[in-house]
């Protein structure tokens, strides 16, 4: 049993695993990102991007079974055990396991004190430690703040959703995707906390100083600027497909600009196979996905594991077989981990703006939170003609520094500002490590659909 495990490299932490990787020109097809080569390769081969950002999933979580070389998951590193109590180290010992929960029915905690206590155990870790590394994440308290958040839970059930993983059955869809396209090994969320404040930062480059979900996101009170802005500022077309079904608000309308000047670019959900499979498709598709409860398809709790990957073929398939393939970037992400465990230590970050948060945790302390490390990591694919088959990326480059890094989800507009010239949005985004070098000279066959997604056996 591996206890306390934060290596996802060599036996070494993020940060010295990040550094150990040169930041060179072993890339799949010699482009160093940012580069004069790779910026004109890009421009040449996508025509179309597709960002599609779903809910509430730890990488260990959806890809903790998933065998294949190269993986830094639970199969292959693992397991991870911790005690249940982190103040006792001789209380149980609870692991990372198999099971098969397609609907998880007690969300956990993924408040910005709820991290806290599940990555370092405490819920006023010191963020000077923090800084200045004396202070790395145990990855212990996952099971303790689910067993807090949810009172009177049995341990074990805690241990099994908190701590869970899927077999590679359970998954056919997403296993397709890794034989077939490009995972992404480490790909962390903005920042430590929430949906929609990782849905801001993941489109503005900041969450703005939002730490919960409040509510600004459900009457399009955010006044900051958004790659929708940006976009319709340049001539860059673009779409909100809305699967949201009413229920909240899609992404493109949280801000107020796009409530009073784009409200015709925020379209259905099924407006989406019409213009992939037509050809219409525009230079930006940003889909929201259903949330949160039975029949949804985002993967969020109580949502099924096995309805995302539906949604997850469907718009697959329907671009593939489309005429628009062939110049289409498919770009598969989550927006946070939703407090599902991960063994892999999320890195420290370069804040966005000079924002804070005050939250009250569950012990009643007070926590203010700067915006300044990611949070978890989230499983990522690059889907394209153009990306190397089965590849799996590991760290990026930052492009200030020219220094290893982890991606995160600041890392697609970064991406998105080298193929439509746009200025960085922040000093987060200025940092963040780009994938256009994953975009390679020449088209490549790939699958016409994908594997077919099923119920799980014991399927709630």
């Amino acid at each position: 049993m591996k206890a306390n495990t934060l290596v996802p490299l060599l036996g070494l932490s993020t940060a010295a695993a990040a550094a150990a990787v040169p930041s060179s020109s072993k890339t799949p097809f010699g482009y160093a990102s940012g580069s004069k080569e790779s910026i004109a390769n890009l421009k040449d081969k996508i025509d179309n991007v597709v960002w599609i950002l779903l809910e509430n999933r730890s990488f260990d979580n959806i890809l903790g079974g998933v065998k294949r070389k190269g993986l830094d998951n639970v199969v292959n590193n693992g397991p991870f055990c911790y005690p249940q109590n982190v103040s006792d180290p001789s209380s149980t010992q609870r692991c990372s396991v198999y099971k098969d929960f397609d609907s998880v029915k007690h969300d956990p905690d993924h408040s910005i004190t709820g991290y806290n206590m599940e990555l370092y155990g405490t819920y006023q870790p010191s963020d000077a430690a923090i800084r200045n590394g004396t202070l790395k994440p145990s990855m212990n308290g996952f099971v303790q703040q689910q067993l807090v958040h949810h009172e009177g839970m049995d341990p074990k059930v805690a241990t099994e959703e908190v701590m869970g993983y899927y077999s590679e059955d359970e998954i056919p869809t997403l296993v397709n995707l890794v034989d077939d396209f490009t995972t992404f090994n480490y790909w962390h969320s903005c920042i430590p906390g929430p949906t929609n404040p990782n849905r801001l930062c993941a489109i503005s480059g900041t969450s703005d100083g939002h730490g919960e979900n409040d509510n600004s996101f459900d009457v399009s009170g955010v006044d900051i600027s958004s790659i929708f802005q940006v976009a319709s500022e340049q001539g860059i077309s673009w779409k909100n497909y809305d699967g949201t079904n009413g229920d909240f608000l899609p992404d493109s309308l949280f801000f107020n600009w796009t409530a009073e000047n784009a409200q015709s670019s925020v379209v259905p959900l099924e407006n989406f196979y019409q213009d992939a499979y037509l050809g219409l498709l525009p230079q930006l598709s940003y889909i929201n996905p259903s949330c949160c409860d039975l029949d949804t398809n985002s993967m969020h709790p109580s949502g099924n594991v096995s309805f995302g990957q539906v949604l997850i073929k469907q718009v697959y398939d329907a671009v593939r077989t489309g005429p628009q393939w062939n110049k289409t970037l498919v770009l598969l992400t989550f927006d946070e981990t939703g407090g599902f465990y991960d063994h892999v230590e999320p890195p420290l970050a370069v804040r966005p703006d000079n924002k804070t948060y005050v939250e009250t945790a569950a012990d009643g302390s007070e926590y203010t939170f700067t915006f300044d490390r990611l949070g978890g990591r989230m499983p990522t694919w690059l889907i394209s003609p153009y990306t190397p088959k089965g590849h799996i990326e590991n760290f990026g480059v930052d492009p200030v520094t020219g220094k290893s890094t982890s991606y995160s989800a600041t890392s697609v507009l970064k991406t998105l500002g080298y193929l439509w010239d746009l200025e960085d949005f922040t000093p987060r985004v200025e940092h963040s490590p780009a994938f256009d070098h994953l975009i390679g000279p020449k088209i490549r066959s790939s699958p016409k659909t994908l594997a077919n997604p099923h119920t799980f056996p014991d399927a709630v």
